[in-house]
């Protein structure tokens, strides 16, 4: 038997071994694992060298004092910001992440819009845009956005 023969019969008996461990690998849905109804909407952020405590002070006025009025209205669930401890590494340094219960939560609604507006009022919400369009493209790029499930294996 040639070598070629050799190596193209143990070639094809690895590849027919690897897609039977690969069929018998495959999981399926809701029976060995699942995954939740809430979401959580996250952001990737890298923030410019030196404009980590600005952007956070920054954040405190806006994003998070937005998110703790929703909250409040049981509009979303949860928010967290999670800092990288090496904030040159990578294409991000920074999470802004917000958790709502399921997925319709995101859609636009005029009920939570206006419900969110009369809380947060309108001075305050001109505010905040003024704030972040003048100063967040000097401290930070966003780098990415993505609606996340929680997965809990069975």
């Amino acid at each position: 038997m040639s070598i070629k023969k050799l190596a193209v019969g143990a070639f094809g008996s690895v590849a027919l071994v690897g897609l039977a461990v690969t069929a018998w690998a495959d999981l399926e849905p809701w029976k060995d694992y699942e995954v939740s109804d809430s979401v959580w909407n996250v952001t990737t952020v890298k923030v410019h060298p030196n404009m980590d405590d600005a952007y956070l002070e920054g954040l405190k006025q806006t994003w998070i004092a937005s998110n703790e009025v929703a909250k409040k209205l049981g509009q979303i669930e949860d928010y967290m910001i999670l800092r990288s401890d090496l904030p040159q590494s990578g294409n991000f340094n920074l999470l802004l992440m917000v958790k709502s219960a399921t997925t319709a939560d995101l859609a636009p609604n005029k009920e939570r819009y206006d419900a969110f507006m009369k809380e947060w009022g309108e001075a305050r919400g001109k505010e905040s845009t003024e704030f972040a369009q003048k100063n967040y493209p000097g401290m930070r790029d966003i780098t990415g956005q993505y609606i996340l499930r929680e997965v809990t294996m069975k």
